[in-house]
């Protein structure tokens, strides 16, 4: 990965969990320790397994996050874009990552090593507490989709994928702000290629998806919305 600098305070990413506590005077020094990144659209910088690097918080880009099930199959647990954070699932538990990642399109990151972390944890409260929060509403969130899936069919597992898509990412020109090959929708819906492929033809045919040089829109939300309501 080739290093860059980026700088916190003109930085716009007001979601960034850094870039939140900013304001706070002790923040100012730890943030100079920080180290950026670039990586390529499809490189990986966090290996399942490997020991932790500490925390990265992405700048600007789209990361889609994995984990290996049976057979060696990769299944994305997670799609994050500018100032989320990624690594935390093992940072102090395990020291290792329990998830890899790997750039979706071109993407700066900011890494924050383990001991930088451990010591703004120690001496920040403010932070510490927010942090504990974030991890909460994280397992909330991945509890909740997995109960969705285990009760969704596979078209309302893409359906839901679709929307989850617009919310998180938008769109311009009704087209989604993400271009997902299919087996990337497959594999964060649970499914095979050949299925997802099947359902996006159905769903093109019946007039509420289009789909443009591979790239996909929404052109009734309303309905789509209507097919996974029971789910909500």
């Amino acid at each position: 990965m080739r290093g860059i600098t980026t700088d916190c305070t003109s930085c716009i990413n007001a979601n960034c969990f850094i870039k939140k506590h900013l304001h706070l005077e002790k923040m100012q020094d730890f943030v100079l320790e920080k180290t950026n990144y670039t990586c390529k659209k499809g490189q990986q910088f966090m290996i399942e397994g490997a020991p932790m690097q500490g925390l990265y918080f992405i700048y600007k880009g789209k990361v889609k996050v994995l984990k290996t099930g049976i057979y060696g199959k990769e299944q994305i647990v997670r799609l994050t874009t500018d100032g989320d954070t990624l690594g935390f699932r093992g940072f102090g538990t395990s020291n290792r990552y329990l998830v890899a990642a790997s750039a979706i399109e071109d993407t700066v990151l900011c890494n924050f090593s383990n001991d930088v972390m451990h010591s703004i944890l120690k001496s920040i409260p403010e932070f510490t507490y927010d942090m504990m929060l974030f991890y909460a509403e994280e397992l909330n969130k991945s509890e909740n989709r997995v109960k969705k899936i285990a009760q969704m069919n596979v078209r309302e597992r893409v359906i839901d994928i679709l929307l989850y898509l617009l919310k998180k990412f938008g769109h311009t020109n009704n087209l989604l702000n993400i271009n997902l090959s299919r087996k990337e929708i497959a594999d964060f819906a649970g499914t095979t290629d050949e299925q997802v492929t099947r359902i996006l033809s159905s769903l093109k045919k019946e007039g509420v998806i289009k789909i443009v040089n591979k790239k996909i829109g929404l052109l009734q939300v309303d309905k789509l919305n209507n097919e996974i309501i029971e789910h909500k």
